[in-house]
C-alpha cells in the first residue's frame, strides 16, 4: 500500500524536537497510511539570543521562517509551542489543530526542592525572559530582583547553575517534557502568576489549501484545549498583546460553561488588572473579547497605552 507524506517543520532545539516527534508519532499512529518527515528550520528567535525578547520585537520571532516554508510548500506542517504563534496568521496559512494541553503552570528551579517565590530569601535574584512572568512576580514579591534569561530549556537550566541567581522560573509543559522535573523547586500555582496564552498546548499550522493535512490532522486535535486556547488568542489579540506586554490567561473547560481568567500587569508589577469570568463554551472568541475590554475599562488601558508608548 502506498503511503501517503507530510513534511513536518520544526525549529532545532530539544523541545521543538520533541514536539515535532511527539506530533509524528501521533500522526503515524492514527493514520496507518500515513509517513511523516521531520525538518529543521532556524528561526530568528533561535539565532538572537543576547538579547531578551521584549527588546527584539516578537511578531513572529520563532514562527516567521516556518511560516515561509509552509508558504513555498517545502513543509507541510509546522509545529509550535502554541504560546509563540501570533494571534493573526499570515494570508493563506490556519491553524489546522491543538494537542491535549499539558499542565499549564510555571514552575520554580532554585538551589533546593520545596522552595517557594514566598520562601525566597529577602532581595533574592530572579532570573527570567518572559515580562509576563517578571511583572507577576514582582507584584508578589516587589523585593525580588530579576534577571534577564534566553535560551533553550537546558541551556537555561545550566546558566541558571553556573551562576548566582537564587532562582529561574520555566514553563512546567518544556520542563517536564524533557524529562528534567528533577530541577524543579516547587509548581507555581495559577493564582500566584497565570501562564502565557496558549502555554503546554501545542498548535499545527498548515497551508489554508492543503486538505490531506487538514484531513489527517482532524484525528489528533483536542476539541477542549482548542476552545480554551481559542478564548485565550482572542483576549490576547484584541489586546494587541505579545511577549512585549506582561498579559497572562488561562482557560478551561468545566460542565457549566468556558472559564476565562486574566490579568494585565505593569511592567514594575506594581500595578495588576486581573479578572475571570464565565461564558458559553460554543463561543471562546466572544468570551476572550469580553474578558479584554472588561480589563480595559477596569484600567488596563493605561498599563498597555503606556508601554505601546515607550516600545515606539
Amino acid at each position: 500500500m502506498k503511503k501517503n507524506k507530510l513534511v513536518i517543520g520544526t525549529r532545532g532545539s530539544d523541545l521543538a524536537l520533541w514536539q515535532a516527534k511527539f506530533i509524528k508519532k501521533e500522526l503515524e499512529q492514527k493514520n496507518r497510511s500515513l509517513y511523516v518527515e521531520i525538518k529543521i528550520i532556524n528561526t530568528k528567535g533561535d539565532k538572537i539570543l543576547d538579547v531578551v525578547l521584549s527588546k527584539i520585537g516578537d511578531k513572529g520571532l520563532f514562527t516567521k521562517e516556518l511560516e515561509n516554508e509552509l508558504l513555498k510548500g517545502s513543509i507541510d506542517i509546522a509545529v509550535h509551542s502554541l504560546k509563540d504563534l501570533p494571534t493573526v496568521l499570515p494570508e493563506g496559512l490556519k491553524l489546522g489543530a491543538v494537542t491535549k494541553r499539558h499542565r499549564v503552570e510555571d514552575v520554580l528551579i532554585a538551589r533546593k526542592k520545596g522552595m517557594t517565590i514566598k520562601k525566597l530569601r529577602e532581595g533574592a535574584v530572579v532570573a527570567t525572559g518572559s515580562l509576563r512572568r517578571s511583572s507577576q512576580l514582582l507584584h508578589i514579591r516587589p523585593d525580588i530582583k530579576t534577571e534577564e534569561l534566553r535560551g533553550n530549556v537546558p541551556t537555561r537550566i545550566k546558566k541558571f547553575l553556573e551562576s548566582d541567581w537564587d532562582a529561574i522560573i520555566l514553563a512546567r509543559a518544556g520542563v517536564e517534557r524533557l524529562k528534567l522535573n528533577k530541577h524543579i523547586s516547587s509548581i507555581i500555582k495559577i493564582k500566584d502568576i497565570l501562564p502565557a496564552v496558549g502555554q503546554g498546548a501545542l498548535g499545527i499550522e498548515i497551508r489554508s489549501d492543503n486538505k490531506l493535512a487538514e484531513l489527517m490532522l482532524k484525528r489528533i486535535r483536542h476539541e477542549k484545549t482548542y476552545m480554551a486556547v481559542t478564548a485565550e488568542r482572542s483576549l490576547l489579540k484584541e489586546l494587541e498583546g505579545g511577549c512585549q506586554i506582561p498579559i497572562g490567561a488561562y482557560a478551561e473547560v468545566k460542565p457549566n460553561g468556558l472559564y476565562l481568567d486574566a490579568v494585565v500587569a505593569s511592567i514594575d508589577g506594581l500595578v495588576t488588572f486581573r479578572k475571570r469570568i464565565r461564558g458559553a463554551k460554543t463561543d471562546p472568541e466572544k468570551l476572550g473579547v469580553k474578558l479584554a475590554h472588561d480589563l480595559l475599562k477596569a484600567g488596563a488601558s493605561v498599563i498597555l497605552n503606556d508601554i505601546f508608548i515607550k516600545a515606539r
